[in-house]
C-alpha cells in the first residue's frame, strides 16, 4: 500500500511539473491547489495513519481542518475588502 502511495504522490509531483509548463491563466494556481490538496490528503490518510485511527482523531482532525479555513475565510474578508474604503 506505501508503495502505491508513494507512486501516486511522484505522478501527482509529475503533473504538477507538467502543468506548471502550460499557460492556463488565473487556473495555474487552482489546479496547483488541487493536486496539492489531493497529494496533502493521501500523505495525511495513509503515512500519519489518519485513516486507520479513531473516530476521536478523525474528529479532531477535521475540527483543525475546520478551523484552518475559518481563519482563511477571515483573513481573506480582510484583505479583499480594504479597497472598499
Amino acid at each position: 500500500m506505501y508503495f502505491a502511495i508513494f507512486f501516486a504522490l511522484i505522478a501527482l509531483t509529475a503533473v504538477t511539473v507538467t502543468i506548471s509548463f502550460f499557460d492556463l491563466g488565473r487556473l495555474n494556481a487552482v489546479v496547483a491547489l488541487t493536486i496539492a490538496v489531493f497529494k496533502a490528503t493521501l500523505v495525511i490518510l495513509y503515512f500519519m495513519h489518519l485513516r486507520y485511527s479513531s473516530r476521536l482523531t478523525q474528529v479532531v482532525v477535521a475540527a483543525g481542518v475546520g478551523w484552518l479555513f475559518i481563519m482563511i475565510a477571515l483573513t481573506l474578508s480582510d484583505y479583499l475588502t480594504r479597497s472598499w474604503l
